[in-house]
């Protein structure tokens, strides 16, 4: 008696310190056990949901009721990986769900939360992307302005042999042509220089885009200020800041058009990896625009450099705001949905000497 005792102790002890969640449904699909760790994702207490129907709780319920019938008809245990589950009004996450039928009738389910590990996937691939670009791009740059400095060379020479000014209109298209070329390329490599960093009030750097962006957009079109005051200073090049978020705002009121909303939102999180270094505490700042949204074909290239969908544009001004954000040890990431487009720009607030 006194080792099952123990044993059951034991388990219990397992189980309340597991990071998985785990449910027990019996065979009418009600509740009849639930660890903390899907305490924690549900936001419900054992008291709430003990002999109830987790369909009741939240929207993510009936799906897995729906595996745990499944299971019970089939008498074989199933997973379901990278499922995709609403935990409550516009909550989202990302989990594997194992399922298996256990003795009595009763359904086992596990739900191991994914999103931390496909964010850290996600991270490394938009910085692997980045730097790769960013060589691929010298080497081209390289091999492309050697020639065009030759071009131009020569057609300022061919012009002073020249008397007639008709010819001499002909040397100049090529000088210009030439010109733009080397713009362009610089503008596919980005910044050369390493950002001189200052303590930086990230609040300044958003007003100041801020102002800039009000004066080129439409009447219809409203920015939305929504900061958390208490952010401590960002050790940074303020003027690199402004490039990289104007980019992205611009890229916001060319989405939104004539009539729409950009919010410019702060917040922090502590205990906050990027790119596989952890920090104590890292500020995020949302642009999220009203627009149509990105393109889903499209949403894995857009730092790519020359990838847009407006026959105008460039395809640099996302390229280059991911690399100045980069050499501050942060990232930019992407989500979006028609009416609902959130560019992030994560920065690390610990300096250099924390």
């Amino acid at each position: 008696m006194t080792t099952n005792t123990t044993d059951n102790a034991l388990a219990q002890c397992v189980t309340d310190n597991m990071s998985t969640a785990v449910l027990l449904m019996d065979d009418a699909h009600r509740i009849r056990f639930i660890n903390p760790a899907a305490q924690s994702l549900f936001a419900v207490s054992t008291r709430q949901v003990t002999g109830h129907h987790l369909s009741t709780m939240s929207p993510a319920g009936r799906l897995l009721e729906r595996a745990a019938a499944q299971a019970l008809e089939t008498g074989e245990p199933f997973t379901d990986r990278e499922r995709r589950l609403e935990l409550s009004m516009g909550r989202y996450i990302t989990v594997d769900i194992a399922v298996t039928p256990v003795s009595g009738g009763d359904v086992l389910l596990e739900l191991a939360h994914l999103d931390r590990r496909l964010r850290i996937t996600r991270e490394q691939h938009l910085i692997s992307q980045n730097l790769a670009t960013r060589q691929l791009l010298r080497g081209l740059a390289h091999e492309i302005k050697n020639p065009l400095g030759g071009l131009r060379g020569a057609a300022q020479l061919l012009e002073r042999e020249l008397d007639r000014p008709a010819l001499k209109e002909y040397t100049q298209v090529i000088i210009e042509e030439a010109d733009r070329l080397r713009t362009l390329v610089n503008g596919l490599l980005g910044p050369n220089s390493r950002p001189n960093k200052r303590r930086t009030n990230i609040h300044e750097v958003l007003e100041r885009v801020r102002h800039l962006a009000e004066a080129e957009a439409p009447p219809g079109v409203r920015l939305v200020r929504d900061y958390d005051p208490s952010i401590p200073d960002v050790h940074a090049e303020p003027n690199q800041l402004i490039q990289a978020t104007l980019n992205i705002v611009r890229n916001a009121l060319q989405s939104v058009g004539e009539v729409g909303r950009i919010t410019l939102r702060t917040r922090t999180q502590r205990q906050f990896t990027i790119a596989d270094n952890p920090h104590k505490l890292v500020v995020r700042v949302d642009i999220i625009d009203t627009g149509p949204g990105i393109p889903p074909e499209l949403m894995d290239r857009i730092f790519y450099p020359m990838v847009t969908s407006r026959a105008e544009g460039t395809g640099l001004g996302l390229s280059i705001a991911q690399t100045l954000v980069n050499q501050h040890g942060g990232l930019i990431e992407c989500w979006s949905e028609p009416g609902n487009t959130v560019f992030t720009i994560w920065l690390p607030l610990e300096t250099e000497h924390d």
